[in-house]
């Protein structure tokens, strides 16, 4: 199979184009960023304030932050009880296809990548959905690889369809669409997009998509947008740490989903926080230096610099890790994961996207949330 090396900063046929204000200011602000450049007394200042401006969330993003983390902890805890309560919101994703035509280097489901690829039929998403719903949870996320040929909009369309009779909130996380094309999802009945941007730097991004549609930066940076311009009533961001330099993509991913939500007040924003983990094939894939503290540091800096959104820990993190940033500044996690095609109700149709590090079942997940004297919040969301 032969690459096609398009330009990555230039748009293929049939995808819609969007004014570039915002992607223009996160790249430029993202590049001038040296964090080395904070002392601890930025740090002081920064979390003295009551709100913090660009210039303060660098500088808790700095490396000299690293030992204010019980500061930060302390605060973002404040900000996380004022905003959310003690409520954890649980969900789990489901799977429904792992074909693809991208070849990204660091993910289980490339193109290039020797797995067993499946598809669910429209009887076992209805089976799968019906097995989890048996667990109590209301949120369903549903993922496919990015392939429109293999998975595309009208049978994911018709999966919607299917989780809205078993669930109140719908995310999907599938490759980027038009807006018309989110509309279209939206009156099936999806509520929230994940698209996540992995890494912020443009000359890394074109190191690390060698092939396919999603090596079109801007196509993919504004992807939120579009969806919140197609009616979604959420959208949710993030960068894959590790990948790059991450205190830039974090600094990044913070300026991206600040600056949407100020040009759309009414869309409900959230973070996620992925590391880089192995997958079939390449059990190599480390983090590059993103440790727990590191990690915890993002999270930290997410919280304060948006004390409203969403923040998202998923089972690629270890149980300890996890049990301990909820209430802290996570409000939602996932339990009952399996990150195969499938695998709730029966075997596994095709293979895993990575490996997971958390493998608890919705109910030891809601003991534990119980345990910490915070309340598993199922549904938050209900249809009329």
């Amino acid at each position: 199979m032969r690459e096609n090396r398009t330009n990555h900063m230039e748009y293929l046929g049939g995808m819609e184009k969007s004014d570039h204000e915002i992607m223009d200011r996160v790249l430029a602000l993202t590049e001038a960023y040296d964090y080395r450049s904070y002392t601890g007394g930025d740090v002081k200042r920064a979390l003295a304030k009551e709100h913090l401006e660009v210039e303060d969330y660098a500088a808790i993003l700095s490396p000299a932050a690293l030992p204010y983390l019980e500061e930060m902890a302390a605060k973002a805890k404040l900000e996380t009880r004022k905003h959310f309560g003690n409520s954890i919101c649980m969900f789990t994703p489901l799977y429904i296809a792992n074909y693809c035509e991208n070849h990204c280097v660091y993910c289980g489901f490339n193109c290039r990548n020797r797995i067993n690829r499946g598809k669910l039929t429209m009887e076992e998403i209805d089976r799968e959905l019906r097995t989890i719903a048996r667990t109590g949870l209301k949120e369903i996320l549903l993922l496919t690889g990015e392939a429109r040929n293999m998975s595309g909009l009208e049978y994911i369309g018709e999966a919607v369809k299917l989780a809205a009779k078993y669930f109140t909130t719908i995310g999907i996380e599938i490759y980027p669409l038009n807006s018309d094309e989110y509309a279209y999802l939206r009156g099936c009945g999806a509520d929230f997009v994940s698209v996540y941007q992995e890494t912020y730097s443009t000359g890394r991004y074109e190191e690390v998509h060698l092939m396919g549609p999603k090596r079109v930066f801007p196509y993919r940076f504004n992807s939120q947008e579009r969806a919140l311009k197609g009616g979604m009533r959420g959208v949710a961001f993030g960068a894959l740490l590790g990948l790059g330099d991450f205190r830039k993509d974090a600094f990044a991913a913070g300026l991206h989903a600040m600056l949407i939500q100020k040009k759309y007040p009414h869309a409900e924003v959230s973070f996620s926080t992925p590391r880089l983990r192995p997958y079939i094939n390449n059990a190599e894939n480390n983090p590059n230096d993103v440790h727990e503290a590191q990690l915890l540091q993002v999270m930290l800096a997410y919280r304060l610099l948006m004390p409203y959104a969403g923040i998202t820990i998923s089972t690629r993190e270890k149980a300890r890790f996890r049990d301990n940033v909820i209430g802290l500044c996570a409000t939602k996690m996932s339990a009952g994961v399996s990150v195969g095609v499938g695998g709730h109700s029966e075997q596994e149709k095709g293979d895993e996207q990575f490996e997971i590090s958390d493998p608890r079942s919705v109910d030891e997940v809601h003991g534990m949330v119980l345990s910490k004297g915070l309340q598993p919040v199922y549904s938050d969301y209900i249809r009329v």
